[in-house]
């Protein structure tokens, strides 16, 4: 239990990662304040989840600068400090590039990268008024470092993730604060499924490069979030860790026209 007695917050927490990654946590005995734009899936997460001592949510749009800083003034009022955040809010649209609007593309930056700015900034500010440092940790992906056209506006974000990884943890090591990023690779979550799973050719396609040969499990995500936020992790800043079963150890592919 290295994570014993810790409180964090968690964006994105009704389903999928989010909720995998609470679960964890609570199992490890950490107190945990989840948010999410779907209240009634938070509110059903949070049954199935149990735990009324050391759960809490809060319903919150996280491109809203005042909904984030609500998530961490609860997780303070509850349990009385905020030690972990997880930025891990996020959505994925499949789109072609030139059919992109400037709606869907503010939807997707703010949400995937202005959303884990706030967070970064709301979690910073509280930890260095507690003077006892933190870790802050937000959700990447794979697409930071793959080209994946139909998933323009979501590498984009998840792009700028790693560079806001990087330049928060410089920024706040003179406070002990590490921050650190996770980049999934195909998790088989219900954002997969529509963004991503649209087919069984595009299944396959994606299992093709794959080396391990299946897609990952939330709680495998959830399993490195909790080693990065505990001790152990604790020379490990301004890094991205991809649990991606091999994935990026390959390249892409692109079609290929015979002459």
């Amino acid at each position: 239990m290295k994570l014993s007695g810790k409180v964090a917050a968690i964006t994105g927490a009704a389903r999928g990662i989010g909720k995998a990654c609470a679960k964890r946590f609570l199992d490890d005995g950490v107190k945990v304040v989840i948010s999410d734009v779907d209240a009634d899936g938070l509110e059903a997460t949070a049954a199935e989840l149990g735990r009324p001592d050391a759960l809490r949510t809060i319903v919150g749009n996280v491109a809203k600068r005042a909904d984030v800083d609500q998530l961490v003034a609860a997780a303070v009022k509850e349990f009385g400090r905020l030690d972990i955040m997880v930025n891990n809010a996020g959505v994925a649209r499949n789109r072609d590039i030139l059919e992109i609007t400037e709606e869907e593309f503010d939807e997707i930056i703010g949400i995937n990268l202005k959303g884990a700015f706030f967070g970064v900034q709301a979690a910073a500010r509280q930890m260095i008024a507690q003077g006892s440092g933190g870790v802050i940790i937000n959700m990447s992906s794979v697409n930071a470092l793959l080209a994946i056209p139909a998933l323009a506006t979501y590498a984009m974000s998840k792009g700028g993730m790693k560079q806001l990884t990087s330049v928060a943890a410089v920024a706040l090591a003179p406070h002990n604060i590490r921050v650190v990023a996770v980049g999934p690779g195909t998790i088989l979550t219900d954002m997969v499924a529509s963004s991503i799973y649209t087919s069984e050719d595009a299944r396959k396609t994606v299992m093709s490069r794959t080396p391990a040969g299946r897609g990952g499990e939330p709680s495998e995500v959830a399993s490195v979030v909790a080693f990065l936020a505990s001790d152990d992790a604790s020379y490990i800043t301004g890094q991205t860790i991809y649990p991606d079963g091999g994935r990026l150890i390959l390249n892409y592919t692109v079609p290929v026209k015979e002459k």
